[in-house]
């Protein structure tokens, strides 16, 4: 918070546990361990308070208290921020994870969610409709940190972005009013909400466009490693071709012997699964298969192929670059960065923006960037009790060698902490709107999410 008043924990602790009683956490007791662990175990935050609620009227009545008491307050829906911004350091974490119900309208053709939700707990209430909402690749994630941020993913190309398909939302603002953001309610903060992350207010409900598709042609090819330069060379050309349907990652998984491996992850989303195989057998020509293992499936079905990928309980460190395109020089500095390294555990993916994301005007969501582009994901990841200097040095390498070729900013959902120049970079044109959305529902800065974005005071 930018306010100098001293926190007052015990009179907030006082207050949140007549409203809460024992789904108030306080460090020392039973649950509050549980309630602070997340995904990634290398955060090591120390909040005062988590306040477990299960409506919109917990959560305003637990931010009207966190005002009161001068506590800056975070949210934990998912908690898979590999930063680990869902627990703010002397605050009041907001624990939505029991908001999870899921509400779908076939008719109308929407999908609604509880701010706790998560992609697997939308996709399977879904799924008896051939409903899908775009989600990440990785199942547990939390539909609202995905969506408020952006949401890159195997329907980009076909569907957009997560958040290019969200129709509004019910927010607990920073003085604990709660409001609706559409377009035809509070249509600025429903601007702000789509790509301005958790900044200007807490998201109780998320309402989403909802696309019938029974199936997709999903699955992973891999490569030996030797094969990658041509692979991923192959890979950018590819791309240059490829229909809205079809959107295709890559990148760099520890491989069976140790060593790493290329792959490609294509998802053909089209009408008509078989007009999709050409693209497959143009993706195995790019070398010798080691797997080759690709299938009609439906989507949420298809995502499954990345459970237990990243593991609870290991320590992750991201850099992140955009690249406008897979430039001769990225391949290499994504080559050396597999042969260098340090963790069996540490992975690169490529993620394509492009076809319908693209198609949005830059000015309708505070999304920062709408040409096509590929999202590098460098991901450090090593086990409890592991020195963490060499894979930090590895992944901060990668992202120095990556920079010459990448665009300015970068995907503020994997932006660290102290980037908060790179934030203002990522929002270009949209960054004086979105600060100015800031310190109007959140003046006195109370709010702490992802991105990361300096306090209002701060000079632009």
């Amino acid at each position: 918070m930018s306010s100098a008043t001293t926190p007052d924990v015990a009179s907030a602790a006082a207050r949140l546990r007549a409203l809460l009683g024992d789904r108030l956490h306080e460090p020392g007791e039973p649950g509050f361990d549980t309630a602070t662990r997340l995904w990634n175990a290398a955060v090591d935050r120390a909040p005062a308070l988590v306040a477990h609620c299960l409506d919109a009227e917990e959560v305003a009545a637990a931010i009207r208290v966190a005002a009161r008491c001068h506590l800056p307050v975070s949210v934990r829906s998912g908690g898979h921020d590999w930063a680990g911004r869902a627990l703010r350091d002397g605050g009041l974490v907001l624990d939505l994870t029991g908001l999870r119900t899921v509400r779908v309208d076939a008719d109308r053709g929407t999908v609604t969610v509880a701010g706790g939700a998560s992609a697997a707990d939308l996709l399977a209430a879904a799924a008896p409709y051939d409903l899908v909402v775009p989600t990440g690749v990785v199942r547990d994630v939390g539909m609202a940190g995905l969506t408020l941020a952006g949401g890159y993913g195997p329907l980009c190309g076909r569907f957009g972005l997560a958040l290019d398909n969200l129709l509004g939302a019910e927010v607990v603002l920073a003085d604990g009013r709660r409001v609706t953001a559409d377009p035809r309610h509070d249509a600025e903060l429903y601007w702000a909400l789509r790509g301005g992350g958790g900044n200007v207010g807490v998201v109780t409900e998320l309402r989403y466009r909802a696309h019938r598709l029974p199936a997709v042609l999903a699955g992973m090819i891999m490569f030996a490693l030797a094969e990658a330069p041509a692979v991923l060379r192959g890979y950018a050309a590819l791309l240059a071709d490829a229909p809205d349907e079809l959107t295709v990652m890559a990148g760099f998984l520890p491989g069976p012997a140790g060593e790493p491996v290329v792959f490609v992850c294509p998802f053909y989303s089209g009408p008509d699964l078989d007009a999709g195989q050409p693209w497959l057998d143009r993706l195995r020509a790019l070398g010798t298969p080691l797997v080759d293992q690709v299938d009609p499936l439906p989507y949420a079905d298809a995502l499954r192929m990345f459970d237990g990928g990243m593991v609870d309980g290991n320590h992750y460190l991201l850099r992140t670059r955009w690249l406008p395109r897979l430039a001769d020089g990225a391949v290499d500095a994504l080559v050396d960065a597999a042969r260098q390294v340090t963790s069996p555990f540490s992975a690169l993916a490529l993620h394509h923006f492009h076809g319908a994301a693209t198609r949005v005007r830059l000015g309708d969501t505070a999304f920062g960037l709408r040409a096509e582009h590929l999202l590098t994901e460098i991901i450090a990841v090593w086990p409890p009790g592991g020195e963490a200097a060499p894979h930090r040095a590895w992944a901060d390498r990668t992202s120095a060698a990556l920079a010459p070729f990448a665009l300015p900013g970068g995907y503020p959902n994997l932006l660290a902490p102290t980037e908060t120049e790179r934030v203002r970079l990522a929002y270009g044109a949209n960054w004086a709107r979105l600060r100015r959305a800031k310190r109007h529902y959140d003046p006195r800065d109370l709010l702490t999410a992802v991105p990361t974005l300096p306090p209002s005071g701060h000079p632009e």
